[in-house]
């Protein structure tokens, strides 16, 4: 690879996205488990409960929402990162949970339209280098009617946490591509959306969305 290619990997989103999170990824689990007791507590609940039929997961990670789906969805997954997919492939093979789970971007996913019931994306929109892309793919993969289910960390509704979820942010971009002050509703009803369910958490600072792919 020539310099000049290089600088275009390192300067690529996806390409730098999938760096990051390969690095983060044998560590990911025992820092991810206190924020999700402490922050996001019953987040993942809340999604598979209203998971049904073919569900898509969009960036599944380690695969933490892998125990939580009802026996009779069948899941499939996409993941960025290599080293997040061979953790979520191994949490499958342990809960003997026959899920598909391949490497692939958000914003380009490989399946044709109308192929899934449900769409799940937990805590990644947040890094996803273009949210409304990656909303309108989940649209187009969706069947008529099907249930589109986020959770994510969203902009505070209370100023004094935004401007440190701000300040936070200088760094966390630069260092990973996550965002503290985005909010993915308007991008959600924007897309075509009907949303059925919106509830915001500690301080407005969660957010999780149920929205439905309009029949027509």
């Amino acid at each position: 690879m020539t310099s000049s290619a290089r600088a275009r990997a390192r300067q690529d989103p996806a390409d730098r996205g999938r760096r990051v999170w390969d690095k983060a990824a044998p560590g990911y689990d025992k820092q991810i488990v206190f924020f999700e007791k402490a922050w996001f507590s019953g987040g993942r609940e809340w999604l598979a409960e209203r998971a049904q039929g073919r569900v898509l997961e969009v960036a599944i990670g380690t695969g933490r929402n892998l125990p939580h789906y009802p026996p009779g969805a069948t899941i499939t997954g996409i993941e960025l990162s290599p080293a997040m997919l061979a953790i979520a492939r191994q949490r499958a093979a342990d809960l003997r949970h026959d899920a598909d789970l391949r490497e692939g971007d958000a914003e380009h996913l490989p399946w044709s339209e109308a192929s899934f019931d449900t769409v799940v994306c937990a805590l990644a929109l947040c890094t996803i280098p273009d949210p409304a892309a990656a909303i309108a793919e989940m649209k187009r993969v969706l069947v008529p009617g099907g249930r589109l289910l986020l959770l994510d960390h969203v902009a505070s509704t209370w100023p004094p946490v935004y401007a440190a979820q701000w300040l936070f942010e200088r760094f966390t971009i630069r260092a990973a591509g996550e965002y503290f002050t985005r909010r993915q509703l308007a991008l959600v009803q924007a897309a075509g959306f009907q949303v059925v369910e919106a509830r915001r958490l500690k301080a407005g600072t969660v957010e999780r969305i149920h929205a439905v792919k309009p029949a027509s």
